[in-house]
């Protein structure tokens, strides 16, 4: 097994830490960091920071300059060997004289697997792999999901009461969660490429559906709202608001009910989309939809909205992570909306068990990350 010093170990962190400064902007490419040490003194940093721009070890070789020649190269993801977006970066460490890297873990994307690493060591050049692989492969849980699968990853988001209720009987939810929870949920639709609710929420509370974050500017995500009937109002806030984000609007391509006054109205606008699927009975099959936006590259998508929408996507397996924002509030009756909405196992039993992976205090909140088990 392979030994790593502890000043490895220390270079490599700060590459994962650098990686994490990409996160919203560079999908569906992954996150990645570099750090050039010469002599134990780091003599150039780099992250991706955005998509179809230079990446880490780019901006980390230009800043050590001269002084990168013999020296160690600490990357999170293995150095790309193909002509994208950008030139190979494993060759670019070639040419600058690179004595010896270190890398956290293998590309998994096709295009790579391997093959930079192969380039690293038939020019010379020592190669290092898996220091603090389980943290990058964290770091990276939706390239790795984009790149092997034909669906994006998913989380699902409920902000609840301690009794599970995620509104009252007549469709109030404003707030059950206090100002630290919805900062921490804006922060989660930063970093997807998608947000999805069902036209019920759109109905219900013409929503926005955008990242708000303190002191920065958030990435909006695409909006994907599923209306069979195309009954989303032409005054609703996703199609009229000020955002550098698209909406696509998901219809049945067999309702007889749809207004084409509306769709062409709907199509005038640069910022929408529409797009027909087929349904039954109002239900589209999830599948088909995650197919759909995995083409459109969506590599991460958040559902937020709607307890029938929850229930479909719970129950198909759908989802990679969920995300559970508890307040210390009791609704106290059975007629509000529940977390899920549909039909559940006749047997305790055959609940959904889930592995809780992190827990946050969020003032005299909850959030709780978990996976299925």
């Amino acid at each position: 097994m392979q030994e790593f010093s502890n000043a490895d170990q220390k270079y490599m962190k700060r590459a994962l830490e650098l990686a994490k400064l990409g996160e919203g902007r560079t999908s569906p490419n992954p996150m990645v960091g570099a750090v050039v040490v010469k002599d134990g003194k780091i003599v150039g940093e780099g992250y991706h920071q955005e998509y179809g721009g230079p990446h880490a070890e780019v901006f980390a070789l230009e800043e050590a300059g001269t002084k990168a020649v013999g020296a160690d190269i600490y990357v999170s993801l293995e150095p790309c060997s193909h002509y994208g977006k950008t030139p190979p970066c494993a060759q670019k460490l070639i040419d600058t004289g690179i004595k010896r890297a270190v890398v956290a873990m293998v590309d998994p994307n096709p295009e790579v697997a391997g093959r930079g690493i192969d380039m690293l060591r038939k020019a010379g050049i020592k190669v290092e792999i898996g220091l603090f692989k389980k943290e990058a492969q964290k770091l990276n849980e939706i390239f790795l999901k984009y790149i092997q699968s034909d669906y994006p990853f998913v989380y699902l988001k409920k902000a609840q009461t301690l009794d599970g209720y995620i509104a009252s009987k007549t469709g109030d939810s404003k707030w059950i969660t206090n100002s630290a929870a919805r900062l921490e949920g804006h922060k989660l639709r930063h970093r997807v490429d998608a947000i999805i609710v069902g036209i019920g929420t759109v109905l219900a509370d013409n929503p926005s559906l955008t990242a708000r974050l303190d002191n920065k500017e958030g990435v909006d995500p695409l909006r994907v709202i599923l209306d069979p009937d195309l009954e989303i109002p032409l005054n609703a806030k996703l199609i009229n608001q000020n955002s550098t984000a698209n909406t696509l609007i998901v219809t049945a391509e067999n309702s007889d009910k749809a207004d084409l006054e509306k769709r062409d109205e709907l199509s005038k606008n640069k910022m929408v989309e529409i797009l027909s699927l087929k349904s039954n009975n109002k239900y589209f099959d999830l599948r088909e939809v995650l197919k759909s936006l995995r083409q459109r590259k969506i590599s991460s998508l958040l559902v937020e909205g709607g307890a029938k929408l929850s229930h479909t996507f719970l129950k198909e397996d759908l989802v990679d992570k969920f995300y559970y924002f508890i307040a210390p509030k009791i609704y106290g009756g059975s007629d509000g909306t529940a977390s899920f909405c549909g039909k559940g196992p006749e047997l305790m039993s055959d609940a959904v068990n889930l592995k809780i992976l992190e827990q946050k205090l969020l003032g005299d909140n909850i959030l709780l990350i978990a996976e299925r088990k």
